[in-house]
């Protein structure tokens, strides 16, 4: 799998934010992406080396629009740890 394509977008958010000072960075990732390719892809990407990928998948639910019966998108995040005194730019 190409690695641009298992990396959506970095996570930015307060939280997320409070996390990268301690090394650790959270990206939106393809939901069939597995902790090894997300690995590589972030390895390849931006040239560091991550320690540990945890990941939190959250299931789409059903919402109601008037009369209409829709659904928000699942996702999946991975959160990234990276070796002490490595960093990633993410505004590269």
């Amino acid at each position: 799998m190409r690695d641009q394509l298992v990396i959506r977008s970095p996570w930015v958010t307060e939280k997320s934010t409070a996390l990268s000072e301690t090394g650790k960075y959270v990206f939106m990732v393809k939901p069939s992406a597995t902790k090894n390719e997300i690995k590589k892809a972030i390895q390849e990407i931006y040239r560091v080396h991550p320690t540990s990928v945890n990941i939190v998948r959250r299931q789409g639910k059903q919402k109601r629009f008037r009369n209409v019966l829709g659904r928000k998108p699942e996702y999946k995040k991975a959160i990234i740890t990276l070796r002490e005194g490595e960093r990633i730019d993410l505004g590269r």
